[in-house]
């Protein structure tokens, strides 16, 4: 294990953070501290784990700006874009609190003898493990919810972002939340692997396909960890429109495929077009708009900004540099940035039509684009994957939409909107390689507390015994 963890600006490289990973012994005994701590909280009334909550939420509003610059330096985010996940984070916690009561909240039924009741007791403690794309409001739709539901929490930021984790971190003991009830480990491999080794109860992780299988077969002897995963996705989008201005529909690609520089799980990695007139239109369009993004830094009027670091950016780059080599034909490439640092990486077109691709996720903006000839051909083309976030349809035919979302297999689907957007009232999460069929953000409250159901008589009677 490193001596020191560092954290770095991808725009500039400057250091953003730096403290000492936690060992293997003290995850041990982070991890104990949270198992003392559990039955206290648990035992707490919930109209007090609520305040606290609350609580939470007006300490980050009160902090917003320093948590959305800490967001920009340590991620390479555009300051307009931190903004809105710190918003995304304030927010969550009003939405936990009201899934928490529809879909893990108590209810009540008189029956001849007493009544029927259901109640949703926390599982104990739960290990998170954070991504760097979405630093704090990916956690924070984890841990939200756990701690509502009475659970303690042991949380692993990204060892490339562990800045956000303990400021989100420090703000719940702002807040009055006990420290041992919520506790931060910092660090990489080393430490999520001594994390999932301990005593938990359940992993909330968001993050890679690779990883999540690796957290299946680490945990495939234990079933008592509950195991929720939010995975990647080789994200369809499938154009099929002669009516709409290419314009239109090439603004729509971009915001699928190019925000958030394509680090985000739901953009869209595949462009499944008409070969005809009307695919060859909307990607002269896709070209020209994709051409003038501006990509800047901090708080510039941009687009984009760089990838996570370096070296995500020469992964980006060797991926693509393979599909070029086995003859994707290049649209447009602005994957390196003048005077830009090496991190940046702008938007990339290729077309890959009649080639075997590997179904795998590029997380970078990178869109792959897929002639076919007919919507049969355009919808096989879409379920061709392993994996099943998101997908989307762009068409002006309401015929088509209702053959697309009959046929298509994935866990988020949108109609003429970019397939980035998702609902705070709804589900997010997806099929096969996507993840395990226990989706979170509406739905984190089904997996951070488990159902009792129970027969209560106030009085002992003797049943009746047929034949006496």
């Amino acid at each position: 294990m490193a001596d020191v963890l560092q954290s770095f600006d991808p725009a500039t490289g400057a250091l953003v953070w730096q403290g000492a990973p936690t060992d293997a012994a003290t995850v041990s005994a982070a991890v104990e501290r949270a198992r003392a701590a559990a039955p206290g909280w648990a035992r707490l009334p919930l109209n007090r784990r609520i305040a606290l909550a609350h609580a939470f939420a007006g300490v980050l509003a009160d902090r917003r700006d320093d948590l959305a610059w800490l967001i920009c330096r340590e991620t390479g985010k555009l300051l307009w874009e931190a903004q809105t996940e710190v918003a995304a984070m304030i927010g969550k916690v009003a939405i936990a609190i009201r899934a928490q009561a529809e879909r893990a909240g108590t209810s009540d039924s008189p029956q001849p003898f007493g009544r029927a009741v259901l109640r949703h007791h926390p599982h104990g403690v739960m290990a998170v493990l954070g991504p760097y794309n979405f630093p704090g409001h990916l956690p924070n739709g984890h841990i939200v919810p756990a701690l509502i539901a009475g659970n303690a929490v042991v949380f692993k930021p990204s060892e490339l972002t562990p800045a956000v984790g303990a400021a989100m971190v420090d703000a719940w003991h702002t807040a009055g939340l006990p420290a041992d009830v919520l506790q931060i480990v910092q660090g990489g491999r080393d430490t999520g692997a001594a994390l999932i080794a301990s005593d938990i109860d359940g992993l909330l992780f968001t993050g890679s396909a690779a990883a999540g299988r690796h957290f299946r077969h680490a945990l495939i002897d234990r079933p008592g960890v509950i195991l929720a995963l939010e995975l990647g996705g080789n994200n369809p989008l499938v154009v099929w429109d002669d009516r709409t201005d290419p314009a239109i529909l090439a603004n729509l690609v971009v915001h699928s495929a190019f925000v958030s520089t394509g680090q985000r799980c739901s953009c869209a990695r595949r462009l499944i077009v008409p070969d005809g007139p009307a695919g060859d239109a909307l990607i002269a369009a896709l070209a020209d708009l994709a051409a003038r993004l501006p990509i800047g830094a901090g708080d510039d009027q941009a687009f984009m900004g760089p990838l996570i670091s370096p070296q995500a950016a020469q992964t980006a780059r060797a991926a693509l540099s393979g599909l070029i080599a086995g003859g994707a034909q290049v649209v447009l490439d602005r994957s390196r940035v003048a005077g830009r640092g090496d991190a940046f990486f702008g938007p990339v077109l290729i077309d890959v039509t009649g080639m075997a691709v590997a179904d795998a996720e590029i997380f970078a903006p990178v869109l792959q684009i897929v002639r076919v000839a007919d919507f049969s051909a355009a919808i096989a083309a879409a379920n061709a994957t392993a994996f099943g976030l998101s997908a989307g349809l762009l068409a002006a035919d309401p015929a088509l939409w209702d053959r697309f979302i009959a046929e298509i297999r994935a866990g988020v689907v949108n109609w003429n909107r970019p397939t980035t957007g998702a609902a705070s009232s709804a589900p997010f999460g997806g099929l096969g390689e996507s993840g395990n069929h226990r989706p979170s953000a509406y739905y984190a409250a089904d997996y951070c507390a488990y159902p009792v159901a129970s027969f209560e008589a106030p009085v002992l009677a003797a049943l009746s015994v047929p034949g006496l």
